[in-house]
């Protein structure tokens, strides 16, 4: 559990960031209380302000809830949410560099599918 504190991603979205990959990870579950601000700026040796930044974007995408008093939860549909989030938005950013790399290679879409199918199967290229 480490951010890149040097890193040029601001710390708060390295906080959301990770707080996804738990609960895609299954270490959180639907309507599971998930770590306080105090607890995460614990954790990663942080300002609570920042972590409180990083909860809020969840809770902004309704990927947490809160209850007053109680803390932030894990929505029921917070897994389907983030999987879809960063098919549209991370996923689609890397084949696009992906496909312009091939294209400043001379890589044709058919030796490019085929390097995919490759990768996919675990398998190197023939």
């Amino acid at each position: 559990m480490n951010l890149n504190l040097d890193g040029t991603k601001p710390i708060y979205l390295q906080i959301s960031e990770w707080l996804e990959r738990e609960i895609l990870n299954g270490n959180f579950e639907s309507d599971q209380k998930i770590y306080s601000q105090y607890q995460l700026a614990e954790i990663f040796n942080i300002n609570p302000a920042t972590a409180a930044k990083g909860l809020n974007i969840l809770a902004d995408e309704n990927i947490l809830y809160k209850k007053r008093g109680l803390g932030m939860f894990v929505t029921s549909a917070a897994k389907e949410m983030i999987l879809t989030k960063r098919k549209n938005e991370t996923l689609k950013k890397l084949v696009q560099e992906i496909v312009l790399e091939a294209e400043r290679l001379s890589v044709s879409n058919g030796e490019l599918i085929e390097m995919i199918k490759a990768a996919d199967l675990g398998g190197e290229e023939k």
